[in-house]
């Protein structure tokens, strides 16, 4: 062996360790076992639209209101609600957001950019009848959603001692919860209302983790003489089965109806 490899390098020729250590990338956490129960989320983004249109091939996005939430806390952390401009709105008189006043000027580019922070800081997103909102999202101007929605309106089991419909409004839901209803069809309006809700809710880590179990649609497998069972259970006619009663429930809460269902895939219940 010659005298240099025999050589055992001096302490500050040492590799430091430390700095060696951390350089390496950190591993991502392992997933949660399959079938571990899902946890409430921390942070909500609850966010309502206005559209010109019910469906994006035929109008656009007008306003967009957005609160963030702290669930633990039932606290508000921030808002924000802008109008986007457009050229025309044929929902005017449902919404009353006339387009020449989206046009007026005021610094929308910057509320989305506010909106996108707090997107990025929620953990989960809620809105009322979240199908509808969802859809908007992605298109341009409005950034893709990755993260869970909730639908207040579907996933949320409210409880029986409210007396609310199986899908009830945002007026009914507000009223139950004990919130005053001073106005309707604005963005921001429906999200504090919502939020005023979750404030109220002593048991609101529960009912977001429920409403956070993957749901499929289900056919109600009833006659039409028995055709009520289906609707005191929350399903809707023709929507969005067409010819059918159909609502999104989880596995464990289709088990447990007092009828038989089918569950139907989302391409199918699209299609038809």
């Amino acid at each position: 062996m010659s005298e240099s490899s025999s050589q055992q390098p001096t302490p500050w020729q040492q590799p430091d360790l430390l700095a060696l250590i951390a350089s390496q990338p950190t591993p991502d956490p392992p997933p949660p076992p399959q079938g571990a129960p899902r946890r409430s989320p921390a942070t909500l983004l609850i966010l309502d639209t206005e559209t010109t249109a019910l469906d994006p091939a035929q109008g656009r996005c007008i306003e967009v209101g957005a609160i963030l939430f702290a669930v633990p806390e039932r606290a508000v952390l921030s808002q924000v609600s802008f109008l986007l401009p457009v050229d025309a709105n044929p929902a005017e008189a449902i919404n009353a957001i006339p387009a020449a006043v989206s046009r007026l000027p005021q610094p929308w580019q910057a509320g989305l950019q506010c909106f996108k922070a707090m997107l990025a800081a929620a953990d989960a997103v809620l809105a009322h009848n979240a199908a509808f909102d969802r859809q908007w999202f992605g298109i341009d101007p409005l950034p893709p959603v990755s993260k869970p929605w909730i639908c207040s309106m579907e996933d949320i089991r409210w409880p029986a001692a409210l007396r609310l419909k199986s899908n009830p409004a945002v007026k009914d839901l507000a009223l139950a919860h004990g919130v005053p209803v001073w106005a309707a069809h604005r963005a921001l309006t429906d999200c504090i209302y919502l939020a005023q809700v979750l404030e109220r809710c002593h048991d609101l880590e529960v009912l977001l983790q429920a409403a956070l179990e993957p749901r499929h649609t289900y056919r109600a497998l009833v006659s039409y003489a028995e055709r009520h069972k289906a609707r005191e259970a929350g399903f809707r006619w023709n929507q969005p089965v067409a010819g059918a009663w159909s609502r999104r429930l989880s596995e464990d809460e289709a088990r447990a109806l007092p009828f038989a269902v089918e569950r139907v895939d989302a391409g199918a219940a699209l299609a038809a």
